[in-house]
């Protein structure tokens, strides 16, 4: 059976609440193993068949601990994930469109197929309390982080990506 792998970072919950949304969802088509991105590491990618990376943006970047992730596995699994699918959630104050560039980056260096554009979602925290704040994501906005896990999930089980 096709493994889908989900590598999240949250500090505020939006993330978290978007990659276990997503999870949910996949796991209905194909086994699925949902992972913090300081618990996942290169031997997680390379058991898995296909991936999705969902983080916050952080001062207009990705995520500090998101980041740390790809530097941590990046040169272990270079050459070896080329052509895997892969999928991207950005939890965002106002944009979210620099994180998913970096994402894309990486996924480029490891030669990935990007399957679906990034999903971004903007919780429009403005203020530093708003910031800083336990985010709640509205539950639409998690249907489409549903349905995002779930056509990920089915593609990898039927083998379309």
């Amino acid at each position: 059976m096709a493994q889908l792998l989900i590598v999240y970072h949250s500090r505020t919950g939006g993330s978290r609440r978007m990659a276990e949304a997503a999870a949910e969802a996949a796991r209905g088509e194909v086994s699925t193993v949902l992972k913090r991105a300081v618990e996942a590491g290169p031997e997680d990618l390379l058991a898995a068949d296909g991936y999705l990376f969902c983080a916050p943006e952080n001062l207009a970047a990705l995520s500090g601990q998101m980041k740390e992730f790809f530097d941590r596995c990046y040169y272990p699994v270079l050459g070896r994930l080329n052509g895997r699918p892969y999928a991207q959630l950005v939890c965002a104050g106002s944009d979210g469109e620099n994180a998913a560039r970096q994402c894309a980056r990486i996924a480029t260096g490891w030669r990935l197929k990007q399957v679906q554009e990034p999903l971004i979602i903007c919780t429009n925290a403005q203020t530093p309390e708003a910031i800083l704040a336990e985010k709640v994501i509205p539950e639409d906005q998690l249907d489409a982080c549903r349905e995002l896990g779930l056509a990920l999930g089915a593609g990898l089980a039927m083998g379309v990506f």
